[in-house]
């Protein structure tokens, strides 16, 4: 078996936010902290700002990555697919389009299937196990390359 995910999926899915709403959280209460002294009447401007970061932290991460599965592997002509103690096969017959972005961080690959699946819904989001460089942003990513022509090559032998 192939892993096509990143080993680093499991930082930006559960390290980072405990760290990022950690960190807002330090803020907040050495705010609340500093406000019993008699010169820290206003309160808000200390709490505005980190309120707001973690409004946009949350919605960022909801977007980019709260939606991508532990872990994908290359079983042959099978996807295995992890996430959250849960696993599941999926047929590479059954993926329709393969969506890699390339100018975010992290980096994601999209598969589209062609029915949905009751635990993974139509879409199977992972960020792939990429080499990462200044200009690895500006090509295909190998990952994503390597599924399209696994895919191409199994329509081809059916057809």
């Amino acid at each position: 078996m192939q892993r096509l995910s990143s080993p680093s999926t499991f930082f930006y899915k559960r390290v980072f936010p405990v760290f990022w709403f950690g960190f807002l959280t330090v803020i907040v209460l050495t705010s609340l902290g500093l406000s019993r002294a008699p010169q820290r009447a206003d309160l808000a401007p200390f709490l505005i700002g980190p309120v707001a970061m973690a409004i946009f932290g949350f919605v960022l991460m909801r977007k980019l990555v709260f939606d991508l599965v532990d872990e994908v592997w290359l079983d042959g002509d099978y996807l295995l697919i992890k996430s959250r103690g849960e696993s599941s096969r999926i047929p590479l017959r059954d993926v329709i389009n393969v969506n890699a972005t390339s100018m975010t961080n992290p980096r994601r690959v999209t598969l589209m299937l062609r029915t949905e699946s009751a635990r993974w819904g139509k879409e199977i989001t992972f960020m792939p196990n990429s080499p990462r460089g200044f200009l690895s942003a500006f090509k295909t990513d190998p990952v994503a390359a390597d599924l399209i022509d696994r895919i191409d090559a199994l329509r081809q032998r059916s057809a």
